[in-house]
């Protein structure tokens, strides 16, 4: 029946979400729990295991017993009708060969709820480099269930496990013409007692099943593992480790993508030559080459960086690094209010703030996660990287490309600082909540999946270029429209403009800044998206460059470096750049960012303090590093 599902279930890092891939391809999509802010995934298998299956990828759990709102959904696909209509005709309960003892509580709470369950068993190669061996059917008869190996990422036992699955749906079929009809049904809390009587029974499980090979690999990854941890996780050079791998990080994202932006950008400034050469005269096409494709092409020059970004964060998470990094940064957290799992949410407001307040949802604590979806846009996500990039390019033009990119790293760290400063001061006067204690399963060192990061890094940027390019273009159409009207004698001048008339408004404001009207106008359209400032000031350039029928197409910085203010000096200095760099590290301007803060806090109240202060913040200290810098004789 289409209402009928089966759940996947499991511990993180289990390997429950390959497997789902693995059963699904790309025939799924991600739903929003009702009355929650927590996703899970729902699809169909794939048309070659045969009969369709509807499969959910429940978000991940170490007990049915629900202590965060991730394991609360879990624990409502499995025993509410609210979301999909019906409770699942079977459970597949994953489980970690490498982590078994730890992993059968699943299991077990499964089955005393009444469940049909399958255990989907993955790392066995891991296993067995360790010179372990486990008898399969031992595990079956201990358990009472099926149990079939499998590996998410060769496909491997797949097969058999879709196979064992269509029989449950079949014999079910047989038995009753609704299998919607499920009584499974939680059961009552244990006590102290009971739990060391499953532990003794999953020792004795364990010693049953595992048995010794004699033929450890020289790739044992528990070895391998406890070595590097040595160093990954000694005090001192964990740390300093850690701060050279995020420093390399960030640079890196300056010098490895400079090739590839440079193709980017001579591809971008050839096509709207192009375009141009084919209808000189033409308004439409100066419209189209000046307008949509060139300030898609000032920010889509930036993907590359963007794309390094995702690689490398997608390489430590595929190795098991960044669950060292979330137990390093555990003990400076909590002397903040917080703890190592407000790590990974943090780090992923490198990438995107909206993903990174989601990933908070993981965190148990009320007092934590309030502190960390307040901290979060201070992080400084890949929305800024075109600003940032841009305006260090200004400020080191001709210099050697490690100066930018040390710059930049310190963009990133001084972001961090301002953080965690936040989080600091708010934790004194904050009132909810009690902090809790971290634990963390801390998964063998793995040589990544080359291929499965790659398409991790695809699905990141192809959101990226789809969020922003529909916005970028529209308001490179608005953009343009207001700076080239009302036009006189057939020309239009950028001074007299609609867009100048308004910005002139703003343009109080941002003296104090070093600015004008026009870097003034770009900041308040980077409040759809950050990306657009950069996209706005290309349109303004062009439009002064199409009064002059002399210019060609040439990239934005060396018009930044040739603009001037009206009354004839540099619009772009060294303290007006630094004083754009602190406002946009500060200021909150995504009003997307806003819209998720409101359901993640549950109201709008903590959203319009963040966005007030964030960016009343932004622009007293941009105003204040402006004066200072000046006042030292910098311009």
């Amino acid at each position: 029946m289409p209402g009928n599902f089966v759940a996947i279930v499991g511990a993180p890092n289990a390997g429950k979400t390959s497997l789902y891939n693995c059963l699904t391809g790309s025939n799924y999509k991600t739903v929003n729990y009702p009355g929650a802010t927590v996703d899970y995934s729902v699809g169909e298998t794939q048309a070659q295991f045969g009969n369709t299956i509807r499969v959910v990828d429940t978000p991940g759990t170490y007990s049915l017993f629900p202590k965060s709102q991730d394991e609360q959904v879990t624990s409502k696909i499995l025993f509410s009708t609210e979301a999909l209509g019906t409770k699942p005709s079977a459970v597949v309960v994953v489980v970690d060969a490498t982590q078994i003892r730890r992993h059968l509580l699943v299991v077990e709470q499964a089955k005393q709820s009444g469940f049909t369950i399958i255990v989907a068993l993955t790392m066995i190669d891991l296993l067995e480099k360790q010179g372990l061996n486990l008898n399969i059917s031992a595990l079956q008869d201990s358990l009472g269930v099926s149990v079939i190996p499998v590996n998410g990422l060769s496909g491997a036992g797949v097969d058999a496990l879709v196979r064992n699955l269509q029989e449950i749906q079949k014999s079910k079929t047989n038995e009753s013409e609704n299998l919607a009809h499920c009584e499974a049904q939680l059961p009552e809390q244990w006590n102290m007692e009971q739990h060391f009587q499953f532990a003794a029974k999953t020792q004795r499980i364990f010693e049953r099943v595992i048995a010794k090979t004699g033929k450890k690999s020289s790739q044992d990854p528990a070895i391998y593992t406890q070595k590097v941890d040595s160093v990954m996780l000694h005090p001192i050079w964990g740390i300093l480790l850690f701060i050279l791998i995020m420093t390399g990080m960030f640079t890196s994202i300056f010098w490895a993508a400079k090739p590839l932006m440079d193709g980017v950008n001579n591809a971008f400034n050839w096509f709207s030559e192009m375009l141009i050469k084919t209808a000189p005269n033409s308004g439409f096409m100066q419209f189209f080459a000046n307008g949509i494709v060139s300030s898609l092409g000032a920010v889509l020059v930036f993907v590359p960086q963007i794309v390094i970004l995702f690689f490398v964060v997608g390489l430590l998470e595929d190795t098991g690094y960044l669950s060292r990094a979330a137990t390093l940064v555990d003990k400076p957290l909590s002397k903040i209010g917080l703890n190592g799992r407000s790590f990974v949410p943090m780090l992923s407001g490198y990438a995107c703030a909206i993903p990174a307040m989601m990933a908070a949802r993981t965190i148990s604590s009320k007092r934590e996660k309030f502190l960390t979806l307040f901290v979060i846009p201070l992080f400084s996500c890949s929305a800024r990287l075109p600003v940032y990039a841009l305006l260090l390019s200004f400020l080191f033009a001709g210099q050697s490309s490690w100066k930018p990119g040390v710059a930049m790293a310190a963009i990133y760290i001084l972001s961090l600082v301002a953080a965690l400063t936040t989080a600091a001061i708010l934790n004194k006067f904050l009132k909810i909540g009690n902090s809790s204690f971290f634990m963390m399963e801390l998964p063998y060192y793995r040589r990544p999946s080359l291929r499965s990061v790659l398409k991790g890094v695809w699905t990141r940027t192809y959101g990226y270029v789809t969020r922003a390019a529909p916005v970028i273009v529209v308001f490179s159409i608005l953009m343009w429209a207001g700076a080239s009207f009302p036009r006189q004698n057939n020309e239009s001048k950028l001074d007299q403009s609609y867009l100048a008339q308004a910005g002139k408004v703003l343009e109080p404001i941002m003296k104090p800044m070093g600015g004008d009207w026009r870097t003034g106008v770009s900041l308040l359209s980077a409040f759809t998206a950050r990306e657009v400032f950069v996209s706005s000031l290309a349109v303004m350039f062009n439009v002064t460059e199409q009064e002059n029928k002399e210019a060609t197409q040439t990239s934005l910085l060396p018009k930044m470096q040739e603009a001037k203010t009206e009354s004839g000096a540099p619009l772009f200095t060294t303290s007006s750049t630094i004083g754009l760099i602190l406002f946009f590290m500060i200021a909150l301007q995504c009003l997307t960012t806003v819209g998720i803060a409101r359901r993640e806090f549950g109201g709008w109240t903590m959203p319009i303090v963040q966005l007030v202060l964030f960016n009343v913040v932004g622009y007293t200290v941009a105003v204040g590093a402006v004066q200072l810098l000046r006042a030292m004789g910098i311009a």
